[in-house]
């Protein structure tokens, strides 16, 4: 049995609208006129108004310092250089939503933390993140690491049910759980839809849980149940490579249609495990992967905004962080609960390369 007994988030200090990081890309991908207008056309449908970058050049018209100031932007920045970026500034940005998931405790010996996992998609590097993390935080030499790394938007999920089968196998066992992602060090200028795509929708930003074999007195989740399956349909749909110039996302317009059609057979089998029906949810924590995801999502399990609405507040916000959005989502759905929300579900999703639907449910507990 486990329990996430908090759970913090952070993002970079850099905060730029939608609209100054359209005219950035619009003179990084050397538009004209007509590709401009469509650019702010896609940037406004995105419901996204702000987005959160460790580089702070996206809210510049000159004098970069990560990018080149050449008008091609060229020399463009290699993945060594990307990925040396990734490593100056993924550790205090988790150390940032680490210290806010502690923070909401009265108590916390973090000689006590048995086991951390580490979730990334957007940067690598060894000795790694783990290990900066545990000397970092004064951790126990010993303790247990795990790095779950290129899994995209869904490995939240993945961090959690680890977390579970540790404190399922272990009573004394307390997890830490972060998710870090600089989705924003891997800009591409090449004008395709696929980078358009993603252009317009990814950020940065990082989430922690403490997972414990115990309940904490006030809030806890418990882990009720998860689902994961396949959109087989949808392989070719998202993709996420390693190139010459930094990480490339395969992002096709295509997404929504396949997470649509799988989405409610996904939550069926979610219920069956363990005899609910829809009926027995009352509240949502989506993954926001963008605005036309959450709408098909409304459709299909027959959703209105309202609850919906921790999703488009991130979303609107903070923009696709990978990883650590569905755990922000999860956090926004947290600020509204209630006693009266005893024993009550929540249900949560999350997609990527695969195309991969996660899923759970988590009972709200009071102690």
């Amino acid at each position: 049995m486990s329990f996430i007994t908090s759970l913090g988030t952070a993002h970079p200090q850099n905060k730029f609208s939608q609209d100054a990081i359209a005219e950035f890309m619009i003179r990084a991908m050397q538009m004209n006129n007509d590709e401009a207008r469509r650019l702010h056309t896609l940037f406004r449908k995105t419901g996204i108004a702000t987005r959160y970058s460790v580089i702070a050049d996206y809210g510049k018209e000159n004098d970069y310092d990560f990018y080149s100031n050449n008008n091609d932007f060229e020399p463009f920045p290699s993945t060594a250089k990307r990925l040396q970026l990734y490593r100056e500034h993924a550790l205090s940005l988790s150390l940032k939503s680490i210290n806010n998931c502690f923070d909401k405790l009265k108590v916390i010996d973090k000689k006590s933390i048995t086991h951390l996992v580490v979730v990334s998609c957007t940067g690598m590097y060894a000795p790694g993140l783990d290990i900066d993390l545990v000397r970092a935080l004064e951790l126990p030499s010993s303790t247990r690491r795990l790095c779950i790394n290129f899994m995209g938007c869904y490995a939240a999920f993945n961090g959690l049910k680890q977390a579970d089968i540790i404190c399922s196998a272990d009573p004394k066992a307390k997890v830490l759980v972060v998710c870090t992602e600089l989705c924003t060090i891997h800009f591409q200028k090449q004008n395709t839809e696929d980078n358009l795509l993603a252009n317009a929708l990814f950020a940065d930003g990082s989430a922690a849980l403490l997972v414990e074999t115990f309940p904490r007195k006030g809030l806890n989740l418990k882990p009720v149940s998860f689902y994961c399956d396949l959109a087989s349909d949808g392989e070719q749909d998202m993709a996420w490579t390693i190139g010459d110039f930094g990480f490339e996302m395969r992002l096709s317009s295509y997404v929504p249609e396949v997470i649509q059609r799988g989405i409610k057979s996904l939550t069926q089998s979610l219920l069956d495990q363990i005899s609910y029906s829809f009926q027995d949810i009352s509240y949502y924590a989506i993954h926001p992967g963008g605005k036309k995801i959450l709408e098909v999502i409304e459709q299909e399990l027959h959703l209105n905004k309202e609850q919906n609405k921790p999703a488009y507040e991130v979303l609107r916000n903070y923009g696709n962080m990978s990883s650590p959005t569905v755990l922000f989502v999860l956090n926004e759905v947290c600020k509204n609960l209630e006693l009266s929300d005893e024993r009550k579900k929540i249900l949560s999703f999350a997609f990527g390369p695969g195309l991969t639907l996660e899923s759970m449910i988590l009972e709200i507990q009071h102690h």
